[in-house]
C-alpha cells in the first residue's frame, strides 16, 4: 500500500517540530524500497531529511519497540545507529521518524570495522538474559521475559516459543515432534560453554548494516536484548553471509568458542522457524532438517 497520499504529514512534521525545537514542514517525501513489513519514506524540508517509517495504526507498539531498541545500541557509543526522532499515530497510520542517514557501498576497511565495532558491542553486558520489555522480530513478537539461565531463556522465549506459534498456524506433526524432542536434550550444547549475555541486535542480516559516506558502519532495524554474542555471529551467515574479512576481524579481537559452528545452526534455528511463521509452509522443510541436524549432533 502506498500511504503518501493518505497519511497526515502535516502532523507527523508538527511532532518533528515539537521534539526537535525548530521548525519543521514538509516539502517532499521520497519512498524508500528494501523493507518488506512497513513502509519507508525519506523527507525533506527547510534544509533538513528524515527517514520515516508507516505502518498500521496497530503497529506503534512495534515502533516504540523500535526506537527503545535503537536507543539501547546507542548508548555505548559503538556502533552508530540512526538516531530516533520521535513516534506516533496519526489516523489509520503509525509512524516512526528517524534520522537519515546517507549509506555509500561496503569496503574492506568498513566490513573490519564492524567487526570490531561489534566485538566491543558484544563487550556490554546487563544480567540477567532478556530485556525490560518485548520486542519484535519482524513483525512477530519477540518474547525477551528474563531468566538467569540462558538455556532456560532460549528453550522458553525463543524455540519454543516460535513452536507454540508455528502449531498456532497449523504446522504439527513432524516438526513438533522433533522440535519437542531437541527442546528436552539441547542443553547438552552448553554442557562446556557458558554464555555471556551480551549486547545484541537481534537480527543481524546483510539488509540491517550499512556504510555511511564517511565509510563508518551503522546497523539498523533491531530486536535488542541481552544474549550469546553467537546469536548475532550466526544471523550474519544465514542469509548470503558477510565478507570473509568480517569474520577474520571479529575472531581477532574476540575468537568464538569451537562448539560455534554447531551452535550457529541451534541459534538460526529460531529464524527459520520465525520465517515459517511469517510467510508460510516453504520454509517447513528446512525448519525440519535443523532439527534433525541438530538432534543427530546430540547423538554422535
Amino acid at each position: 500500500m502506498n500511504y503518501t497520499n493518505e497519511v497526515d504529514w502535516h502532523s507527523i512534521a508538527t511532532h518533528i517540530s515539537q521534539v526537535s525545537g525548530q521548525a519543521f514542514q514538509i516539502q517532499t517525501a521520497y519512498p524508500v524500497t528494501g523493507g518488506c513489513v512497513n513502509e519507508a519514506y525519506r523527507i525533506e524540508g527547510m534544509g533538513r531529511n528524515y527517514f520515516v517509517k508507516l505502518n498500521k495504526a496497530s503497529h506503534l507498539e512495534m515502533f516504540a519497540a523500535e526506537a527503545a531498541g535503537l536507543a539501547e545500541l546507542a548508548q555505548p557509543a559503538v556502533i552508530r545507529v540512526p538516531f530516533p526522532q520521535c513516534w506516533g499515530s496519526t489516523g489509520e497510520h503509525a509512524y516512526l521518524v528517524m534520522e537519515y542517514l546517507a549509506l555509500r557501498g561496503d569496503t574492506e576497511h568498513s566490513t573490519v570495522a564492524l567487526a570490531q565495532q561489534l566485538a566491543v558491542m558484544h563487550q556490554v553486558s546487563k544480567f540477567p538474559f532478556g530485556w525490560y520489555r518485548n520486542n519484535y522480530i519482524g513483525s512477530n513478537l519477540q518474547d525477551n521475559a528474563v531468566e538467569s539461565d540462558w538455556v532456560k531463556f532460549w528453550r522458553r522465549h525463543r524455540l519454543g516459543f516460535q513452536l507454540e506459534l508455528a502449531a498456532q498456524n497449523g504446522y504439527t506433526g513432524k516438526l513438533q515432534s522433533l522440535g519437542d524432542e531437541l527442546l528436552q536434550d539441547f542443553g547438552l550444547f552448553f554442557t562446556s560453554y557458558t554464555p555471556y549475555p551480551s549486547l545484541l541486535h537481534g537480527d543481524l542480516w546483510s539488509g540491517n548494516y550499512g556504510i555511511d559516506i564517511q565509510g563508518q558502519p551503522i546497523i539498523f532495524d533491531p530486536a535488542v536484548y541481552y544474549g550469546d554474542r553467537e546469536v548475532d555471529i550466526a544471523m550474519t551467515e544465514l542469509f548470503g553471509g558477510f565478507p570473509a574479512q568480517f569474520y577474520e576481524a571479529y575472531q581477532e579481537c574476540w575468537p568464538l568458542d569451537a562448539g560455534y559452528p554447531t551452535r550457529k545452526v541451534l541459534y538460526n534455528l529460531y529464524h527459520i522457524l520465525n520465517h515459517l511463521n511469517l510467510f508460510g509452509g516453504s520454509y517447513l522443510a528446512q525448519s525440519e532438517r535443523m532439527i534433525a541436524w541438530l538432534l543427530s549432533e546430540l547423538k554422535a
